[in-house]
């Protein structure tokens, strides 16, 4: 099966209720692990590069990681672009084979943002390949995206009709309390569930796009503080609140502080429990089955998108 965009699939989750997980690749134990998970649960699935993840890896090794995947699973997959800073980063992701992208353009004005993603959507959708954009701003630290909490907003409403019919963007992610890293509350989290019910309105049938949607699983914080870590208070998005999106209009789901939680837990408890061990077959088999879990666990419990490949 080829590389797919992300049209058709979100056509499908819309009208099912449920969303597709978006799942942050870096190397190639977390690509087997995630399309392992995947494919165990017979889901569609988006693997997403970030800038970061481009230059540790560079482009080509993930692509062709990526490619091996698609061959061995032969699951729908989308490779997307997560928070392209520019329209030179998209046009070369693009013009590299991935088959989505997301423009950033949150920081700037409105204006400015629909400028610049105007301009990726032209180019995008000339090649068959789909747009993310972002109106309001999350918090938090992701890679090169840091936004302190003071510059943070939520996605108003009444933009966003303006924002897709000039844009053109096939998917919009919108800013309605989560954030990115693994810290993202003090206190008790709470989603806008009343703007997204807004922005569902004025969109009927638009894909909806969550950020910074990790739940931080406790059990793996904990893993990791029993074995020499230090990740007190670490909270994510209460995974019901996840699921009541989810059956809502938002149709992808981004998902990486708990892959990296479930690889950096079990690479401790390897190291922990195995002393002696020096190769890496040995303790990346470990973090890549933490992936596979992880994976599973939200494709079930939280995306709904089992069963949909």
């Amino acid at each position: 099966m080829p590389m797919v965009n992300s049209k058709e699939m979100f056509k499908k989750a819309y009208e099912g209720g449920y969303a597709i997980g978006a799942f942050n690749v870096n190397n190639m134990e977390i690509i087997q692990g995630i399309t392992e998970g995947a494919k165990l649960e017979n889901a569609p699935l988006i693997l997403q590069v970030s800038a970061g993840a481009r230059k540790y890896a560079k482009h080509v090794y993930l692509m062709k990681m990526i490619e091996a995947a698609i061959a061995d699973t032969d699951l729908p997959i989308v490779v997307h672009l997560d928070h392209g800073p520019d329209f030179e980063t998209c046009k070369s992701c693009i013009d590299g084979g991935f088959t989505s992208v997301m423009i950033d353009g949150s920081h700037l004005p409105f204006e400015e943002n629909i400028a610049l993603t105007r301009k990726v959507v032209d180019y995008a959708h000339e090649r068959n390949v789909t747009v993310e954009a972002e109106l309001g701003r999350l918090a938090g630290v992701e890679d090169d995206v840091k936004v302190s909490a003071e510059d943070s907003s939520y996605t108003q409403p009444d933009e966003v009709e303006e924002f897709a019919t000039r844009t053109g963007c096939d998917s919009l992610a919108i800013a309605i309390g989560t954030s990115h890293g693994a810290f993202k509350f003090k206190g008790e989290p709470k989603l806008r569930f009343d703007i997204l019910e807004e922005v569902s309105r004025r969109l009927p049938g638009f894909p909806i796009v969550l950020h910074g949607a990790s739940s931080v699983i406790p059990s793996y914080v904990e893993m990791i503080n029993q074995y020499g870590g230090n990740m007190p208070g670490a909270q994510g998005v209460p995974e019901e609140m996840l699921r009541r999106a989810a059956s809502m209009a938002v149709c992808k789901i981004n998902i990486d502080s708990d892959l990296r939680l479930a690889f950096t837990g079990e690479l401790r408890k390897h190291f922990a429990e195995h002393p002696d061990h020096f190769d890496p077959r040995q303790y990346l088999t470990d973090a890549r089955n933490g992936i596979r879990q992880m994976v599973r666990h939200k494709i079930v419990n939280v995306l709904g998108c089992n069963g949909k490949a």
